[in-house]
């Protein structure tokens, strides 16, 4: 599966003695830590050379083969991240960390009982920052107490210790209720994986983003006016009030229901610039249209001043026959805090002029706070959405999960 050539190999060499080989007692490599909570065991068995795929022990066992696959990013959510650590742990099918002294990444029992088992591995992103590991699904504990999940740690050259980020979850899995869902730390980002399928392999992507919702993480350089998730964020459900467009006259989650493939969210809030507000539609419908069936855009209106929902009903339908509108829709919550409809938990800034939410499988993929309706940023969306057409964009969810 993994093919390196010989320039290959000597790059990924140089780069490993300088971001990592150097930093690392040869001891952590040998001695297995008396207690993970106090020293994980990060290092135990750590190949000298890393590269950004790698295939684990339990490939070729029985068992669904997947592929989890993405891009690190730097704090920003948009400069890729080379040459960044990444180490997987997982369960076997059965939801065992299962030990096998014949594989070389075998981890013992510790003196407490505690092992990572055999199924692990580690890589190095590349230059653009991407990652590949071919695996097994995993299963959940025995126990049922949680749900199938692959571990993972980060090592950046820059930050003294690695740190966990969510652990790769997966979206159907009946143990991942809504509750855990909201429990989630999102450390580095969402781990929640919606499979497709290719053949008979099950591709899973995700973005991680570096220092995001880690405690203690040296403190970035951040624009003056936020607004919204964060890029590597998981969108969370809410329920406009739906006043022209398809689903007309209820109550829907456009994330629930066309979450799949692209979406963009536009709210707006207690300062609507209307002459603004109408360059973005047009702008918006053209490129739903050039895109369908993949590219969901939904207008968010907030408004809590004078609220009315009758008015703000025939205030969106005129919007929307006076601009001719087929594909956006034009949905409404009291206010951009309302509970009732959750949209609050999407952390939208009510000093801002617009919120623009751009998603691809449910995950926030770019974020614009204040955005004018100008030709260099239309050229910036249509920019992002190409760049994350890749050739998994298209495939279908498995055909059993």
């Amino acid at each position: 599966m993994l093919r390196i050539s010989t320039l290959g190999f000597f790059v990924a060499f140089c780069l490993l003695v300088v971001s990592c080989t150097g930093q690392t007692p040869k001891k952590e490599r040998t001695v297995l830590s008396d207690d993970f909570d106090k020293n994980m065991p990060f290092y135990y068995k750590m190949p000298d050379v890393l590269t950004a795929t790698d295939t684990s022990a339990a490939w070729e066992e029985k068992g669904q083969q997947i592929l989890l696959t993405g891009t690190v990013y730097q704090p920003d959510g948009k400069t890729p991240a080379p040459n960044v650590i990444l180490y997987y742990y997982q369960t076997n099918p059965n939801g065992i960390y299962e030990t096998r002294k014949s594989e070389e990444r075998n981890m013992p029992k510790n003196k407490l009982g505690q092992t990572h088992g055999y199924i692990r591995g580690w890589l190095q992103t590349d230059a653009q920052g991407n990652y590949s590991i071919y695996t097994i699904k995993p299963g959940a504990y025995p126990n049922g107490n949680e749900t199938a999940h692959i571990h993972l740690t980060v090592k950046e050259k820059n930050v003294k210790e690695p740190y966990y980020v969510d652990g790769f979850v997966f979206d159907n899995d009946p143990l991942l209720t809504t509750q855990r869902r909201k429990e989630m730390e999102h450390r580095g980002g969402s781990g929640v994986i919606r499979f497709v399928q290719k053949e008979s392999l099950w591709i899973g992507e995700r973005t991680i983003v570096l220092g995001l919702n880690i405690p203690e993480y040296p403190q970035q350089d951040l624009p003056m006016l936020r607004s919204g998730l964060n890029i590597g964020e998981a969108i969370s459900s809410f329920t406009p009030y739906h006043a022209y467009g398809p689903d007309k006259g209820t109550k829907t989650c456009p994330i629930c229901k066309y979450g799949w493939f692209h979406g963009v969210l536009y709210f707006v809030g207690d300062n609507p610039n209307w002459e603004a507000i109408k360059k973005w539609l047009v702008f918006l419908e053209e490129e739903s249209i050039k895109r369908e069936p993949h590219l969901k855009v939904y207008f968010v209106y907030g408004n809590e001043t004078n609220y009315n929902k009758n008015q703000r009903i025939n205030e969106l339908e005129k919007l929307g026959a006076d601009l001719n509108l087929k594909k956006v829709a034009l949905t409404f919550v009291p206010s951009l805090n309302d509970k009732d409809s959750e949209v609050y938990l999407n952390r939208i800034n009510l000093n801002a002029e617009n919120t623009f939410l751009i998603y691809k499988r449910s995950t926030v993929i770019d974020n614009y706070v204040d955005l004018k309706p100008n030709e260099e940023n239309f050229r910036n969306i249509v920019r992002r959405l190409d760049e994350t057409t890749n050739e998994y964009f298209k495939l279908s969810r498995p055909k059993r999960d």
